[in-house]
This record gives structure tokens, C-alpha cells and sequence, in this order.
């Protein structure tokens, strides 16, 4: 058990117990994410007494990482202008991200109390798509204008630093605040104060538009390696950053999504625990009965080839082989796939680059089962080369053709506009398995004259 949880743990025996003297000592050394898994693990009648012990900016700080009916809760128990003072201590992001959780009347009156300043960020943000790099931007950043010289900027730096987080970096705006550059605050500090930022900023720094897909924004800050990327709106001209800690929530939203999706279920937002038996069957009883229904496909071609297998009932004993072994090798081309479409290292336009690597990757693993299985049916059923032979034919282009599908499939998904994700592991074994079939039954036929 890491050190934070014996924290925690002590804590809540604390709160359990009464002891307030005591827990308001422990609540000033705990991290906020800290105080916010305690405040979720309390009883219903605890939860809001403990968030009262807290002082004003560390209570705002809890507040944002406090999740659905907690969120709802403080908000009931909390004043307006009480819930107004927290906004105004949070990162615009986080105001939103709160505010979005919260019945439209609790937000009006919420904003009423605001200083003008932050209502109209927050409505700005507010009017940014879900999904979109402006819905996961914060205006938490400097900017210096261009022409400024160091000790110039450094000041304006010091006078912004109390109500700033994101000091690493620095971007340099025009007279139209369209961005120009960027420049770190190692550079700030090591240069002379009577240099001009323009002649060290990285001109043309990367940036995302504010109606860029959030995934997208997310992966630019990793692909690139920065911590915080600009956002610019369709004129070019600088509206705030995303951080790498919002960039980290959505790549883990986005995997958590894409891992639910690729088990068959529907997405959902609550953790495990604290979603209700009804819910989690409802998430994943559709896609079970897709896949049920589909699977029919399977038994209506094993009834067109009753004939062959009642003629050579060793042939029933192989289905399983050929079927699993098949779903296996699209599994493993549909995944690979998926992961290097949600890293960004491939594209719809890569497809017939990814039909020509699966395909020489489906023709040496399909060879090498084929051979081995060939050998083993060589070794148990000695007087049936014939078998073996189309058993093994049979495997290789059950291979081939699994591993095609399991690498396009995705793709396809994309250019629908659907999620990749969807063409996961339970759907494609589904469709192999029907392919399967068919190639099996199809070279026993033509081999074995059935």
C-alpha cells in the first residue's frame, strides 16, 4: 500500500470516529486528488462536513476533482457566492468542467456571483464543442507581445506568476494577438535583459485550432514532447493552451473508451463501482445480442455442408481449430491497427500499405500453422494425408483472410465516420468465423470430392 493511501486511510478513520482537531491537521498535508478519493469513500452524512474543514483555495482545488453526485452534493450545501469564490480560484478549464456537471439553474446563479472577467471566459469556453481542443483549453498561460525585451518580459512574468500555473513557457503575440512564437522561461532567464523576445522565440511553434478534435490536440502534445500547446481560433490569433495534465485525461478517456468498445460493451463514464448492476448489463447486453444474432450466420452455413461433414465426420472435429485460430489472427491485426490509428501513426490513406503488410505477415504466420498443423495431423491421423492436406490449406487462407479483414475493417470503420474501436475482437471473430467456415468446407470439398 503506497503512502497516500495509509494517509487516506487514517483519515477516515478519523472522520469516522469524530476526531475534527485531528482530521484537520491531516487534510492540510493531503494532496487534493487525495482529499477528493476521501471525501468518495466517506458515508453520504460525512462528506460534506469534512469538505467544510477546508480552507477556501484548497476546498476549490478538492471541488474540481470531486466527481457526479459529489459534485452535485457540495454544490447543494455550498452558497452561490461561496460556489462563485471557488470558480474564481480554478483554472478556467476546470470552472467549466465543473459547471458542465451542474443543473442549468445552479449555473446561472453560480455565474451571477462571478466577476465579469471570469463569466465572460467562462461562457466563451462554454460555447466550445465536447470534443473539441477549445472545450479542454484553459487561458492560464502568458503571453508577451512582440517587441517586448527580456527584463521587460521578465517582469510581466513576476506580476502574473500568483495567478498563472503554467510558467514554462511563454508565447509571443502580435498586434492583432496572433501568435508568433514561443519562448521557455529557461530562455527568458539566461538571456540578457536588453534582448528582444522576437530574436529568441521559436517562430512558428505547433499549435492546434480551437475546432481541432480533442484526441488529436492530446497527441500533438505527445507526439511532440511539449507540456502545453497553444490554441488559436480560425484567425490565427492565440485563445489559451492545453496542458499536458488535460491531454493525459483524454488520451485515458479516449483508451478506457476504446478498450470497453473493443470487449463488446458501450462506453461509460462512472467508475466500476459505482455503477449500478442495471447499468453495466445495459452497456453490454446490446452488443451481446448484435453478436448473438450475428452468430445465427455460422449456423446457417454449417446447415448448407451438413452433407460433407455427415459424409467425413472427422472434418466437425477440426471446426473449432480453424475458427478459433482464425478469430485469434484478426484480433491481433485489428488491435495493432486500432492502436496505431488512436496513436496518429496511421491514417485512412495507409490503407493499401496496411493490406500489403498484413498481408505478407498473414502468408508467413499462416504458412508456419499450416505446416506444423499439417505435421500433427501427419503424426495422429497417419492413413488421411488428404485431410491433413485440406485442413491445412484451409487454415493458411483462413489466416490470410483473417488478418486482411482484422487490418481493414478499422479503417473501413473510420472512413464511415464510425469508431474503430467498434471493429473490435468480438465482431471480427464473428465475421471470420462465418469466412472461415466457408474456406474450410470449400477446399474439403474440392480436395476430398464430398
Amino acid at each position: 500500500m503506497y503512502e497516500n493511501q495509509k494517509w487516506i486511510d487514517e483519515a477516515k478513520e478519523l472522520a469516522l470516529s469524530g476526531n475534527s482537531t485531528e482530521l484537520r491537521q491531516q487534510l492540510r498535508e493531503l494532496d487534493p486528488v487525495d482529499i477528493a478519493q476521501l471525501i468518495e469513500e466517506l458515508p453520504r452524512k460525512t462528506r460534506a462536513a469534512v469538505f467544510r474543514m477546508l480552507g477556501k483555495e484548497q476546498a476549490a482545488q478538492v471541488f474540481s476533482f470531486l466527481e457526479g453526485e459529489n459534485v452535485q452534493l457540495i454544490a447543494s450545501i455550498a452558497g452561490e457566492e461561496e460556489l462563485a469564490e471557488m470558480m474564481e480560484y480554478l483554472p478556467i478549464d476546470d470552472a467549466v468542467d465543473l459547471l458542465e456537471e451542474m443543473p442549468a439553474g445552479v449555473v446561472k446563479r453560480i455565474l451571477r456571483n462571478t466577476s465579469k472577467a471570469t463569466r465572460e471566459q467562462i461562457n466563451k469556453f462554454l460555447n466550445y464543442p465536447e470534443d473539441t481542443a477549445g472545450s479542454i483549453m484553459t487561458a492560464e498561460f502568458v503571453e508577451l507581445k512582440a517587441g517586448m525585451t527580456v527584463g521587460e518580459a521578465i517582469s510581466k512574468v513576476r506580476q502574473k506568476c500568483e495567478e498563472r500555473d503554467n510558467l514554462d513557457v511563454c508565447y509571443i503575440i502580435g498586434s492583432r494577438r496572433e501568435l508568433m512564437g514561443s519562448i521557455s522561461m529557461k530562455q527568458l532567464l539566461l538571456a540578457k535583459d536588453h534582448q528582444l523576445v522576437d530574436d529568441l522565440m521559436e517562430e512558428e511553434p505547433v499549435f492546434a485550432e480551437t475546432g481541432e478534435g480533442r484526441e488529436t490536440t492530446a497527441l500533438l502534445l505527445a507526439r511532440y514532447d511539449l507540456t502545453a500547446l497553444p490554441v488559436v481560433d480560425g484567425e490565427k490569433r492565440l485563445v489559451g493552451v492545453v496542458t499536458v495534465d488535460d491531454a493525459v485525461d483524454v488520451l485515458n478517456e479516449e483508451a478506457t473508451k476504446d478498450l470497453e468498445q473493443m470487449a463488446a460493451m458501450l462506453p461509460s463514464e462512472t467508475p466500476y463501482l459505482k455503477t449500478g448492476v442495471f447499468s453495466l448489463a445495459k452497456n453490454r447486453i446490446l452488443w451481446l445480442l448484435v453478436l448473438m444474432l450475428s452468430a445465427m450466420i455460422t449456423g446457417a452455413i454449417l446447415t448448407q455442408y451438413e452433407a460433407a461433414f455427415a459424409a467425413m465426420p472427422l472434418l466437425v472435429s477440426f471446426i473449432p481449430m480453424i475458427t478459433d485460430t482464425g478469430g485469434n489472427a484478426g484480433s491481433q491485426s485489428s488491435t495493432m491497427v486500432i492502436r496505431g490509428m488512436g496513436l496518429g501513426e496511421i491514417e485512412i490513406r495507409d490503407g493499401l500499405k496496411v493490406l500489403w503488410k498484413e498481408t505478407r505477415v498473414s502468408l508467413v504466420v499462416g504458412c508456419t500453422l499450416a505446416l506444423v498443423n499439417f505435421l500433427r495431423l501427419m503424426l495422429t491421423n497417419p492413413g488421411n494425408p488428404l485431410v491433413a492436406v485440406s485442413v491445412s490449406i484451409a487454415l493458411l487462407f483462413t489466416v490470410i483472410l483473417a488478418k486482411t479483414i482484422g487490418g481493414l475493417l478499422p479503417l473501413l470503420a473510420k472512413m464511415c465516420k464510425a469508431d474503430p474501436a467498434v471493429m473490435s475482437a468480438p465482431l471480427i471473430t464473428t465475421i471470420v468465423d462465418a469466412c472461415a467456415l466457408i474456406v474450410y468446407f470449400s477446399v474439403a470439398k474440392l480436395l476430398l470430392g464430398l
